[in-house]
This record gives structure tokens, sequence and C-alpha cells, in this order.
């Protein structure tokens, strides 16, 4: 499959631009350390609901033009049966059309049985996620995830057997009590399975969690500096194992980049389905009730619940595509932004990136302005200073 390449269709037309559907699957057998996600235990009662409620979501809103990616994300997508991923998936496809160019799912290790990859196979998903975490068990077992090491070289030959299109492996880093060697042997063994394409991300501490408590207990202590030998470790073993870096977060071999958030982190638009989704689409951003219930109970009575509408005004998709854009090794394009989001905030933006590149934190070049290694170290706090000039009402 050839990539797209977002970038190149900043000027295009709503109609011909890429339209993203993203799907939460909002159960989980048990609650991991570090996830604020909303999940819920399944039941049989509760995942009927929800699959009548998609099919009634997908009535209420129809696409307005064929879906060109789509993402299963959770929760976990894998925790529903062969029957009902086919049911789910067989919704998709009547409500996507034929020109799904890209099919994500995550799958939790322990989830991934064979009668399950073979229903997704059928389905026509091309790319699986699995999230690993770590191969190392005491880091898992910090972690709170109810998978072992062995099930996830179980599940990975799974998968590559099945001959997905892509094989994705979610990590972290900066687990509490590990050392940068156990790191570098969880980065080196996962590299040595082959997988096309890893995301490794820095273990954050987010509200309500249970990592958050031992936190704000003194349990676990943050450690910057450490934290960003690992960063800088990372993308120099990552590079040279053959792996493209093009996100803070992601790298992939050739021809694997994930299209769906490439083209998520551009601002496009994309339809989101379930409890907790999110959607972008029709010149707004809402997000779906946090709840099975709500959510159910306003699709019985013929509505979505949406909350926190937010009007998506040139103002709010500049500061966000600056902020998401400078975080893709590409860096971003200020003439093509400015003019595909004409913004009144682009004096201000413009101080702002003359200030990067001042500061060594971000290199020009051709017209594209990109943040440099120790930029992409500082990137979170480079976004909040684009939120700070770009102040949005």
């Amino acid at each position: 499959m050839s990539e797209m390449t977002p970038a190149d269709e900043l000027g295009g037309r709503r109609e011909s631009a890429p339209l993203g559907l993203y799907v939460h699957v909002p159960f989980c057998a048990t609650t991991c350390d570090f996830c604020a996600f909303y999940q819920t235990a399944p039941s049989a009662a509760g995942i009927a609901r929800y699959l009548d409620g998609v099919d009634k979501e997908m009535e209420l809103l129809p696409a307005p033009r064929p879906i060109s990616t789509v993402f299963w994300g959770g929760g976990t997508p894998g925790l529903l049966s062969p029957p009902n991923l086919r049911r789910l998936g067989e919704a998709v496809r009547r409500y996507a059309g034929e020109s799904i160019a890209e099919w994500t799912v995550e799958m939790a290790p322990a989830s991934a049985t064979e009668a399950r990859l073979n229903t997704l196979k059928d389905l026509g998903i091309t790319r699986i996620s699995l999230g690993v975490q770590s191969l190392n068990p005491a880091l898992l077992d910090a972690l709170g995830r109810q998978h072992t090491r062995e099930q996830v070289l179980r599940a990975y030959e799974r998968v590559r057997s099945v001959e997905f299109d892509s094989v994705n492996l979610d990590l972290m880093f900066a687990l509490p009590g590990q050392t940068k060697e156990e790191w570098l042997a969880d980065l080196s063994e996962a590299v040595a399975l082959g997988p096309d394409h890893l995301s490794t991300y820095c273990l954050t501490f987010e509200e309500d969690t249970k990592l958050w408590v031992k936190l704000s207990e003194g349990r676990v202590k943050l450690d910057p500096e450490h934290e960003a030998r690992l960063y800088e470790t990372t993308w120099l073993q990552l590079a040279g194992a053959g792996f493209a870096q093009y996100e803070v977060a992601n790298f992939a071999r050739p021809g694997h980049r994930c299209i769906h958030n490439l083209n998520t982190w551009h601002m496009h638009e994309w339809i989101g389905l379930g409890p907790a989704a999110a959607s972008q689409q029709g010149g707004w951003r809402a997000s779906n009730p946090s709840d099975l219930d709500d959510w159910w109970t306003g699709l019985a009575s013929g509505r979505r619940a949406t909350a926190e509408a937010v009007e998506l005004t040139p103002d709010l998709l500049a500061q966000d595509a600056l902020i998401f854009g400078l975080r893709l090794t590409t860096g971003i394009n200020p003439v093509s932004l400015a003019r595909r989001f004409p913004s009144s905030q682009w004096d201000a933006a413009r101080g702002v990136l003359h200030d990067l590149v001042a500061d060594d934190l971000a290199e020009q070049h051709d017209g594209k302005i990109r943040l440099t290694v120790r930029g992409r170290l500082l990137a979170d706090a480079v976004g909040e200073q684009i939120l700070s000039v770009m102040a949005v009402d």
C-alpha cells in the first residue's frame, strides 16, 4: 500500500480530503495502573448494548464521504468474541464504503487468539497494534498489566502467521524502577522480533490512575533527566535498527507509518463512534459520554449525546496544526498552514517559531520548520508555549 502524504494536501478541498473513523471499544477485564481511558468490564448484556449502539450511532451520523482509514481502540477491542468482531467489522464496512486504505485494531497480547486474528484478517484489517508495554515480567507486574512475557511472544507469532500488512508494538519507558539497561533490553528484544512499526511512550502519570496515587504519596518519583536520556537512547537505537522516526513517539520501516494518526495530526476530519470517542468533523469537535449507559440512553432517544462541543475555527485549527505538526519529524510549512487556516494568530505564531529557531530548538530549511533533537525532547513545553501565545477563546 502506498503512503498518502497529508502534508501535500494542506490546501485540498474538504470533499477530497482524508476522512478517518475511530471506533472506541470500551471493554477491559482489568484496569492497568497507568491507564486513564474510559473502560468498563465486559458482560454479555453490555457488549450487546454496545454493538446495538454503534449501529444506531451510524444511522444518526451518516458518513459524508467515503472513509479512508479506520482505527479500533480501547479498552481492549480484542475482548470481543470472533462473532462480535465480525458483526462490528461488517457494520464498519457498510458504513465506510469501499475505500478503506488502512484499518488498525489494537490488541492486548492475551486476547490475540487464532480465531480472533483470522476473523480480523477476513474482515480486511491491515494493521495490528499489540499493547506490549514491556517484556520484563517485574515491570509488567509493576504496571498492573495482565499479560505475561510468554503471552507477548506467542501473540506476536500468531499475528505474524496471519500475515497482516503491518504489525506495531507499543512499548513504554521510564517505568517505576526501570533502569536504562532494562529499557535497552526491552527495545532490543522488540526490534529482534521484526515488527514493522514501534511506538515508544514515556510513562505519564494521569490523574485518577493508580500510578498517580503512588506519585502523590511519594511511592514513585519523576526524573526528567533520566527520561531525556531514555528518549535520546531510544532514537539512536531505533535509527540504527532501520526504523525512521516520523513523530516524537513513533517509528516505522518504509511504507508502514500509521496513516490514520498522520491524518489526525494534520488536522483532517475523523468520526468517532462509541462511548468516550471524539470526533472532528463538519466544523465541530466533540466527545461522546464516557459512560456506556449514558451513551446508549442518548442514542436510544434518537440523538448523539455529545459533550464539550467546540467550533473548529481557523484560530483553533492553526494552533493545533502547529502543536501536532511540530511533533512530526517532517515539521511544518508555515506558508501552507497559513493558507489552509487563515488565522488571526499568525503574527504571534511566527514570533514563537522565530524564537524556537533562535534558541536552537528548531531549524528552518526549504520553507519548513522542524524541531531539533533538543526541541523534540521539549516538545510538550513547545506545545504549551504555542498555546500560551495563540490563545483561543
